[in-house]
């Protein structure tokens, strides 16, 4: 993946090319050849390009659809979209995997047929991606017969096929299982674990946390082993395969470390719901094995096509959207078992992080996962779709929060994208302007004699934008980063309406004379084209609400194509909205805001904000949406810190003059049992906080400690486990979670570094305040400064990242708490939640300031209060 560094932006901006050159070369659009492709026809290949062939896994049906299924269906769509947005065929393929032992045992539990189960559950993401808009060309089952037929040919290829010492082999396996990720783990790979419910032992997978029991069964074997070289071959020679480019060394380094012969059927006395050894039915076929295959099951293997001289379809895959925890899967066993047959593996891998609620993991008895269909219901499809896009991760788990979203709709989609269409499209009394005119002005040359007249003024100032963000939006969705190519657009989009409130076409419609209306068809016309532009770039993540704006501007749907999402390409479009009668006035829509219409959880996320906002700007607008884009010039300009703090100089002054006081009593905080009942949430106890902590020692984007009593003065440098952390010496923990910066705005200086939030937890009343949490915290913020270097390069997997600073969320009345971060730096940012919280921040500068100034003014014998230490015998 490119880095997305300022640096890296600025250097490309200083070496740019003509935009149209750079749209061609980095967008470029490529139509299929005279014959177009046909699946029924594999030699039309010769003569034609095949579809961008593009796979979202295909999802378990043990249990209802989670949010982060629906995210990988949406980057499927995103991408089949963009593919067809710069004219090529594509083809998405998504679907269910419903064979298994977790499949099995489901419908044991639910006391239903197997079958049944399947249908029911599988229907559930089939409904769900057309509830998201998801454009899939098929919906592939793993019980359906065509794919069985795939299956059992595959089979025999690796069974009969095969020189002896490549083919599979019979034998006994002997390993850890993990029922509910389907597979064996090597003694590496488990550890002693404890189920908190009961406090019983158990072992457990080191990479997924999921139980494993010790199988011994007679079995099929893939000898995976034989094929290491050719699969380190491989990924030496293609080393953009997998993106983002860490996920490649960390498969790399597996495939050196632990790689073992792939046990590749069950007995079918412990697994009967499978495909069955077309051979053996005392065997089943290992459900990893029949799910990769549905890849070409869809492309024709097994009906059309059996080996690679006959022609593959739409084989290979041009992208394969992976979640991490199934990478190893697709990354080693699918490409070698590809290979033995010397069918081609996929192009690209697309590997994603996880989803988290509000930065903690999803779990259902937490009750905290997040259901997709009444997301859908909540938020409406493209404002969802825009959301996971934005906040879309390929380096890092993924945060879903409720009020973020609401932050988001308000902030850049109806103050930013529906507030400038409402101020380029409005008509009220002498403040008219008409489109067509202003177009028609354009055709006659008026319009590019009066940018060269008044080059390098307020009412040019747009070019820059227009210009390079279409491209760098280009640059990023090619290389599948979706939040960065947002970035872009939001940059666009604020910078448009900070022209117009600088330029005000308003006043421009109030003058007489030619200058002033040319000077207003100038403003229009650079409004319009980066509202137009930036709908273009925008209709593979929100269709719906994109084409609405295009239906608005007037422009025809022939020319909505990546060639046209650049600056005076389209110049037949323009609606005049002075005709109130013109035959696009039915089609189009009748107010601004039917496109991103007011939601009660969108205005509701801040009302003391809002009341802030109305009493600052109530002298320049009345219109909450320009109060707010107005606010989002000043952050633009000055940065969020002074243009919260000038907002802050604005109220006084106009409370002052008004002599009034404003209404800034934070909601009164829900009680512990109205915030369980509104999140089905269940506190944890120590036992799961510690099981927690166990878990996220492996995650990159989590730092955790475990709160003990000081060792003794005098003590040995090195600490046994089981000792000094054994259970009495236990007083709390304090973890770190990293994750994208999201209290900056987009374009700001800060937008797309690091935010780490510190959770910190005595768990004794008897053990509070007695120094423990200070200790903790400041030991902690040492611990960060210092060995910040290697955290960041472990997060960001050889990708640059940068610390933007540190939050805490504490709850209100929580006095003493509040008082220790208050007096380290950290400052409260924001109302209430719902949840009670205030959160309080600190800029990385000043947790360096604040470290640095520690050591500089410490003692001898001070400087010892903080020592890393050696840890021996982890358990």
């Amino acid at each position: 993946m490119r880095p997305s560094s300022s640096q890296a932006l600025s250097g490309l901006r200083r070496a740019r090319l003509n935009i149209s050159d750079r749209l061609q070369s980095v967008c470029s659009r490529s139509w299929p050849g005279g014959a177009r492709w046909s699946s029924t026809n594999p030699a039309a290949l010769s003569s034609s390009k095949k579809p961008y062939y593009i796979t979202t896994p295909i999802f378990y049906v043990n249990d209802a659809p989670h949010i982060g299924h629906f995210y990988s269906m949406v980057l499927g769509d995103v991408l089949k979209r963009w593919q067809q947005l710069k004219g090529n065929e594509a083809f998405l393929l998504t679907g269910t995997d419903e064979h298994g032992s977790k499949v099995q045992r489901a419908a044991e539990k639910e006391g239903v047929d197997i079958k049944e189960f399947c249908d029911t559950n599988s229907n559930k993401f089939r409904d769900l991606a057309a509830a998201g808009g998801i454009l899939n060309d098929a919906f592939m089952r793993t019980t359906d017969p065509q794919h069985k037929e795939a299956v059992s040919e595959f089979w025999l290829q690796l069974k009969h096929a095969l020189p002896e010492h490549l083919g599979l082999y019979k034998g006994t396996h002997k390993g850890w299982y993990a029922v509910s990720d389907e597979c064996f783990y090597p003694e590496s790979m488990v550890r002693t674990g404890i189920v908190p419910q009961t406090g019983k032992k158990t072992m457990v997978s080191v990479e997924t946390g999921s139980e494993v029991e010790w199988v011994e069964e007679e079995t099929w074997f893939f000898p995976l082993t034989k094929y290491k070289n050719r699969l380190l071959k491989f990924y030496d020679e293609n080393p953009h395969w997998i993106t983002p480019a860490h996920r490649l060394k960390e498969v790399r380094q597996w495939v050196k470390d632990n790689l073992q012969d792939l046990s590749i059927t069950r007995p079918a006395s412990r697994l009967s719901w499978g495909i069955p050894d077309p051979e053996d039915d005392s065997q089943t076929i290992y459900v990893w094995v029949d799910a990769l295959v549905n890849y070409i099951t869809q492309a024709g293997y097994g009906s059309k096509w059996h080996s690679r001289s006959e022609g593959m379809g739409i084989w290979p895959a041009d992208m394969q959207i992976v979640g991490k925890d199934i990478l190893r899967f697709h990354a080693i066993y699918w490409p070698a078992l590809l290979m033995a047959l010397e069918l081609p593996p996929p192009r690209h891998l697309l590997c994603h992080n996880h989803w988290t609620m509000s930065n903690q993991k999803m779990s259902k008895s937490v009750g905290n996962v997040v259901n997709p269909f009444f997301a859908l219901q909540r938020w409406d499809v493209d404002a969802l779709r825009y959301y996971l896009m934005r906040n879309a991760g390929l380096s890092r788990d993924m945060s879903y929060s409720n009020q973020q979203i609401g932050v988001v709709y308000m902030k850049e989609l109806q103050a930013n994208m529906g507030n400038l269409l409402y101020r380029i499209t409005r008509s009220k009394l002498k403040e008219r302007w008409s489109l067509v005119e202003v177009m028609r002005d354009f055709r006659e040359g008026k319009i590019q004699a009066m940018a060269r007249k008044y080059s390098g003024t307020q009412y040019t100032s747009l070019n820059e934008y227009l210009t390079d963000c279409p491209a760098e939006y280009c640059e990023r969705l090619d290389h599948c980063h979706t939040s960065g190519a947002l970035l872009e657009l939001f940059r666009l989009l604020t910078e448009t309406n900070r022209y117009i409130s600088e330029t005000a076409p308003w006043k421009l419609a109030k003058e007489e004379g030619p200058k002033a209306r040319m000077l207003l068809h100038l403003v229009i016309y650079n409004a319009a084209e980066a509202l137009r532009i930036a709908a273009i770039l925008l209709q593979p993540i929100m269709p719906t609400k994109a084409g609405l704006m295009l239906d608005e501007l007037g422009v025809a749907p022939d020319r909505r194509t990546i060639e046209y999402a650049v600056k005076g390409k389209d110049s037949s479009y323009g609606v005049d909205f002075l005709m109130d009668g013109s035959p696009d006035a039915s089609a189009r829509m009748n107010k601004w805001k039917s496109i991103f219409p007011p939601m009660p959880d969108a205005e509701g996320f801040n009302k003391t904000f809002l009341k802030r906002l109305k009493i600052a700007f109530s002298d320049v607008t009345t219109n909450p949406r320009n109060q707010v884009a107005d606010y989002m010039v000043m952050e633009l300009r000055f940065g969020k810190h002074e243009a919260a703090e000038m907002l802050d100089q604005m109220v006084a002054v106009k409370q002052a003059a008004a002599q009034q006081t404003a209404d800034e009593t934070p909601t009164r905080p829900p009680s512990r049992g109205a915030i369980q009942e509104a999140t089905a949430s269940e506190p944890l106890t120590l036992q799961e906080e510690y099981e927690n902590q166990r878990s996220w020692r492996v995650s990159c984007d989590k730092l955790t400690f475990i709160v003990c009593e000081a060792p003794a003065p005098g003590a040995s440098a090195i600490i046994h486990a089981g000792i000094a952390d054994a259970e009495e010496h236990m007083r709390g923990d304090i973890n770190m979670f990293i994750y994208r910066d999201e209290l900056g705005t987009p374009g700001d200086e800060t937008a797309g570094q690091l935010r780490g939030e510190i959770d910190v937890m005595v768990a004794e009343k008897g053990h509070w305040r007695k120094g423990y949490g200070r200790a903790a915290v400041e030991s902690l913020l040492i611990y960060v400064r210092r060995n910040l270097e290697g955290i960041l390069k472990e997060y960001g997997g050889g990708e640059e990242a940068r610390m933007a600073g540190l939050m805490v969320k504490i709850k209100e009345d929580n006095v003493g708490s509040r008082a220790l971060f208050g007096g380290l730096g950290f400052r409260q940012t924001g109302e209430v939640n719902y949840f009670g919280e205030v959160m309080m921040v600190i800029t990385w500068r000043d947790v360096e300031d604040l470290v640095d100034g520690w050591f500089r003014t410490e003692t001898e014998n001070e400087r010892r209060a903080y020592e890393e230490i050696r840890y021996e015998g982890g358990r």
